[in-house]
């Protein structure tokens, strides 16, 4: 499978909205599909890695699919509000260098 950049997959996940799922859900309803995918999630975080254990039923979760569902309905979101992620991307990756360049590395509690 080859790589694809953030616009690119704004633009394959409208094209499935628009050719095979029909059309977007409303952005009410695609939020809470997004906060019941991080859910799933977090259920499977907490199994893997945390102090919950697996039931019979979970057998087959898969993290990745999951961590993908959520990036779907999260591009849905994005581009139903007009959201250009690569520049909404830019912008918060400088916002968080600007912010925590000198934060971070001057924490105790991050050294090593």
């Amino acid at each position: 499978m080859s790589e694809i950049t953030i616009r690119q997959m704004q633009k394959a996940v409208d094209e499935w909205v628009r050719t095979i799922g029909v059309r977007y859900y409303s952005e009410l309803t695609n939020t809470a599909v997004l906060m019941e995918e991080v859910g799933e999630v977090a259920r499977i975080m907490a199994r893997q890695y945390g102090d919950q254990s697996f039931k019979p039923s979970d057998e087959t979760v898969n993290l990745a699919d999951e961590i993908a569902d959520v990036l779907f309905v999260l591009t849905c979101i994005a581009n139903q509000t007009g959201i250009d992620l690569t520049a909404a991307f830019h912008k918060n990756m400088d916002k968080k260098t600007t912010r925590d360049k000198d934060r971070h590395a001057n924490n105790p509690k991050l050294q090593s």
